[in-house]
């Protein structure tokens, strides 16, 4: 460490000679890094935290490019009158295809979904049935049949099987219900009593194209006005949304937290910042001696932004070059480095305040600027370097991780550090010399405040009993790490949008399936969706304990892609057929039997053409084929986290007899096999950020004892952490445990700092040390914690979570390197195990 600082010493001089050159060239690159830097958007997807190589990420690809992914605008219409509705439906779904969208030069949708025809289908209904459903309904008839003939028979002595025929019956009668309903849906969708009306919108554009989207909602809202529902019936009231709308207010979301937390971080620290240097320079400068007192108590007032000025503008330079360098490596920030722009600016900070601290105390020495730059520089650069490097590469170990909300994470930060601490050395000093000659630093040259500083109370008070107590509560802790906990709901960690809460209960009320969120298997023939199909069905049956599976399906089965397969459908048809002629049931005045009298007509093989475009396009590519692949719906909610890593484990990788290997593609696949990824992987990244941290300690300190010491407060601090979160009842989730490797290299730098500064004083000097060394700590750690404190206040509570597992850690560790290491040396003192 001592070898790179002497290596890049001269810069120190070329900085007190040609500071003007130095702040111009890099303001100069960091405007044109910053013209990049703020074209860099926020990817929400959660497919793009996933490894590009993840075969889930590559199914969910190919899903998207085969079948499309096409998100829709959902427009939901409430009158006491279905015809007004209808009326209005149509009427402004032929509006709503003719919106235009000027800056892109193409229609804002493309085309519509509202009526459908549903004839054809009712007449055909058993053609689209699988064998599985036949054979319950030739079982259903057969059972009819008998129950007829019993009935019939006036001989026949009831022995109480009846209730459980009629339990196996009825057993039947619902699953056949609940298959005619799934293939054969309400002419309009409306719900039960037909006041509320819903029709889909399908959009030319990207979900992704923020400017797009809000073009087009804004076209809508003005359509709407024009359209005047209430001329169609005074009491209609129309809403829009879906998913679509509530993707572009949770990017809006982030964007207003994140400029919320930074202006409610950034002025907090500034504030600090302001107050604390002003108080340090206006006491040293009041001890100063009387005939250099020529500046008076407005003068200091009015200086009190320089150090904010001072310590900032190389902050912002190192922020404007980091975020330039992301645009071009990485092009786009994700959920969790969205707000890496107010981390780095409390991270980044602290360099800077030790650095102009130790300045202003060797300038109050009555040190020449030169000399003061060089004593900063070997002094407290060398510590400054120490807990930078080591920050940084303790983030840096992120990079390695397969999951890439912690490896982009790990590379803006760890960037971030080194060029913070690059412009904190060699940048802020010539703003130090341009403001020295602009007369900006009022000082005053105070040679007793070393002395008397040496002779005052140098004893921690209570130090064995802090060092006690300190480890007991870490050693409780450490024993009982087991009660932490995983939030698993996804549902808890996501913003509240009242809007799109309020639009789904609105239009909810049209009547949906059980079957959602599904998950699509990919084969590449249709002899490989039917083993797919045979390998999935084994599953539901064998897997009594934990099912997730409700339904599996895919068109073969339901349309025969072959003559052969149309022949054998035609065949089963036929028997029901002969069913539903028996003389038993043939009479019969029944709602269900009349269903399957017409749905049983087909005689003919049919062709897809015939098929209506809203049911076939869920099995079809966008070419129009028949698509090879395989719906799975699931039978859990997928939000709770473990509910949906069960569901991927059951469906996520598909292995047939012959060997080859499938893999199911949808968003909620992707979320849990991110959590799977995430909750695998962070073990190792705390451990490897614990071993990075700890080899560099030991090669600056080239003691394994010091090591050892500067690292326990951070290892203190953070059992304590971990204590804190068992009696609050915080839990880790995917949000928060990314920042846990960061809070490591964050808490590190105040067991360096005090123990460089120690070793540097000397024995008997930790009082000292804390009075100088432990203020400046102290502020670094809380200009940190106020960078972090933003977040609380954000609407999403993911990043509530960060905030708070970094503000509260980061707290710990400072107040373990000011209470417990301190506690710790004197007691090491009194038994003479220190070294130098």
């Amino acid at each position: 460490m001592e070898k790179i600082l002497r290596f890049f010493r001269p810069l120190v001089k070329f900085n007190y000679n040609h500071p003007f050159w130095v702040v111009g060239i890099t303001v100069l690159a960091a405007v044109i890094l910053g013209s990049f830097a703020v074209q860099l958007k926020i990817d929400t997807d959660l497919a793009n935290l996933l490894p590009k190589k993840n075969p889930h990420v590559k199914a969910l690809e190919e899903l998207q490019q085969t079948v499309g992914g096409e998100t829709a605008m959902e427009v939901a219409i409430k009158s006491p009158s279905f015809e007004d509705n209808k009326r209005f439906a149509e009427d402004l779904i032929d509006k709503s295809l003719e919106l235009y969208d000027e800056q892109g030069s193409r229609p804002f949708f493309e085309r519509a979904e509202f009526h459908k025809e549903t004839t054809f289908l009712r007449d055909n209904a058993l053609y689209f049935a699988t064998p599985g459903e036949l054979g319950d309904i030739k079982t259903y008839l057969q059972d009819e049949i008998q129950s007829a003939k019993e009935d019939a028979n006036p001989f026949l002595v009831d022995f109480g099987s009846e209730e459980e025929e009629e339990t196996g019956n009825n057993k039947e009668l619902a699953d056949f219900e609940q298959t005619y309903e799934d293939l054969i849906p309400s002419e309009y969708p409306v719900n039960a009593d037909s006041t509320v009306m819903v029709f889909k919108l399908y959009p030319t554009g990207s979900k992704s194209d923020l400017d797009y989207l809000r073009s087009m909602f804004s076209s809508y809202d003005s359509l709407l006005v024009a359209a005047n529902p209430q001329s169609y019936n005074s009491a209609m009231e129309v809403r829009y949304g879906g998913r679509l709308k509530r993707h572009l207010a949770e990017i809006d979301s982030i964007m207003n937290d994140v400029f919320s937390s930074f202006a409610s971080g950034i002025s907090s620290v500034i504030i600090l910042v302001m107050l604390y240097f002003f108080i340090k320079k206006y006491i040293n400068y009041r001890k100063g001696n009387e005939q250099e007192k020529e500046h008076r108590f407005w003068e200091h007032l009015i200086r009190m932004p320089v150090p904010v000025l001072v310590i900032g503008l190389p902050l912002l330079i190192s922020l404007s070059w980091t975020f330039g360098v992301t645009y071009f490596v990485l092009g786009t920030l994700n959920t969790m480095t969205s707000v890496l722009f107010v981390i780095l600016f409390g991270m980044g900070i602290d360099y800077g305040l030790h650095y102009y601290a130790r300045y202003i105390e060797f300038r109050s020495k009555g040190k020449p600027i030169l000399e003061a730059l060089y004593e900063t520089y070997d002094n407290t650069g060398s510590a400054i370097v120490v807990s930078g490097l080591t920050t940084a590469f303790s983030l840096f170990v992120l990079i390695i991780a397969k999951f890439r909300g912690f490896s982009e994470f790990g590379f803006i930060a760890g960037s971030g550090i080194i060029l913070a601490l690059s412009c904190m050395l060699f940048v802020l000093p010539s703003l130090l010399v341009i403001s020295e000659r602009r007369n900006w630093i009022l000082l005053n040259t105070n040679r007793s405040t070393h002395d008397q500083g040496a002779s005052t109370f140098n004893r921690f008070p209570m130090a064995r009993s802090v060092v006690v107590v300190g480890l007991l509560i870490a050693v409780f802790v450490g024993m009982n790490y087991q009660k932490l906990d995983f939030q698993y709901d996804f549902g808890e960690l996501e913003p509240e949008f009242p809007e799109y809460r309020s639009f789904n209960k609105f239009a909810g009320q049209v009547s949906h399936s059980d079957k959602r969120n599904p998950a699509y298997i990919l084969a590449d023939n249709q002899e490989q969706v039917i083993q797919i199909l045979e390998k999935i069905r084994y599953k539901m049956k064998t897997d009594t304990t934990s099912p997730t599976i409700l339904d599996v399906e895919a068109l073969p089965e339901r349309f025969p892609p072959t003559e052969a397969g149309a022949n054998e459908k035609l065949k089963e048809i036929s028997r029901i057929r002969e069913l539903l002629n028996d003389p038993f049931i043939k009479g019969q005045d029944d709602s269900q039997l009349d269903k399957l009298r017409r749905a049983a007509q087909t005689k003919t093989q049919l062709a897809i053409d015939q098929i209506p475009d809203y049911f076939k396009s869920q099995f079809v590519t966008k070419q129009g084929e028949i698509g090879n692949f395989v719906i799975v719906y699931p039978s859990v909610g997928l939000s709770d986290g473990e509910k949906s890593i069960a569901f991927k484990n059951d469906i996520g990788e598909i292995q047939l007899d012959s060997g080859e290997t499938f893999y199911a593609a949808s968003t909620s696949i992707i979320a849990a096999e991110m959590l799977d990824l995430m909750r695998t992987e962070s073990p190792y990244m705390v451990g490897a950020t614990f071993l990075v941290v700890f080899l560099l300690m030991l090669i600056s300190f080239r003691s394994l004892r010091w090591a050892i010491i500067a690292m326990l407060p951070l290892l203190v601090g953070l059992l304590w952490l971990f204590g804190i979160m068992m009696l609050t009842g915080m839990m880790f989730n995917f949000y928060n445990l990314v920042v846990l490797p960061a809070i490591l290299g964050i808490g590190e730098d105040n067991g360096v700092h005090l123990a460089h500064r120690y070793r540097e004083e000397g024995e008997r000097s930790m009082w000292d040390v804390l009075s100088s060394t432990g203020q400046h700590v102290t502020i670094g750690s809380l200009t940190t914690m106020l960078g972090f404190s933003g977040l609380l206040f954000t609407n999403h509570p993911g990043l509530q979570s960060l905030g708070q597992m970094a503000v509260i850690g980061i707290g710990m560790t400072l107040v373990a390197a000011l209470t417990f290491l301190p506690a710790l040396i004197e007691r090491l003192e009194d038994r003479e195990w220190i070294r130098f």
